[in-house]
């Protein structure tokens, strides 16, 4: 995978985000894409020997679509500024994120906003074995890579059902979990790249399989 070429692709469609242009460069798109793909299934097959549960996810199940969502997000320009794809992605499940983008890319797994049903069996989980995650949470690689769950709206008081002092009411506030590490460009154009993702992916896992189990116990 040509990462040089994808990153002058997108910086090349972010000064000309219209259809006219990607109409008039689709051939482009196409072959980078196909390229994104194949790399995507390449990484699959890799990481799908790491553990049992794995579920398999080829590039083409895995890959976003390009264009924004403008039902939705009407202000945002029609076409994103990366390439994303999820990993391991069973249904309802926390996957493995990639993005590869102008403005950032990233590595990240957990669950973004999840809705209420999924949320109260996460808080289940804590309330009923908080310990697991907090060793998972303070696990010295982990906090090194990773820092902490994905800053974002927290509950101001307790979730229903909760009382102040709960031992992880801290965790239990949140409305997001989820963890996410932030590259560089020149890390993503590294030739151990691939080795990067593995590691990374590795580390999150039993984060990710701790939501996965809590959502289906």
């Amino acid at each position: 995978m040509n990462f040089n070429d994808l990153f002058q692709f997108l910086e090349e469609l972010q000064q000309n985000n219209n259809k006219e242009w990607m109409d008039a460069n689709r051939k482009w798109y196409k072959s980078l894409r196909n390229d994104f793909i194949s790399w995507l299934d390449d990484l699959d097959l890799t990481v799908g020997q790491l553990h049992d549960d794995y579920y398999p996810t080829p590039g083409k199940k895995g890959i976003n679509r390009i264009n924004n969502n403008l039902v939705f997000h009407p202000n945002k320009p029609i076409y994103k500024d990366h390439f994303g794809a999820g990993l391991d992605k069973a249904p309802n499940s926390a996957d493995f994120y990639i993005e590869i983008g102008l403005k950032q890319c990233l590595l990240a797994g957990g669950r973004w906003r999840p809705d209420s049903n999924t949320l109260r069996s996460i808080r289940d989980a804590i309330d009923y074995n908080g310990e697991e995650l907090q060793a998972i949470l303070d696990k010295p690689s982990f906090k090194k890579m990773f820092g902490g769950l994905y800053e974002d709206e927290k509950l101001v008081s307790s979730p229903k059902g909760y009382s102040n002092d709960h031992p992880h009411i801290d965790v239990l506030r949140n409305k997001t979990f989820a963890v996410e590490l932030q590259l560089s460009k020149a890390e993503v154009l590294q030739s151990d790249f691939k080795e990067r993702i593995i590691e990374v992916y590795k580390e999150m896992l039993p984060f990710r399989q701790y939501l996965n189990q809590a959502v289906t116990v």
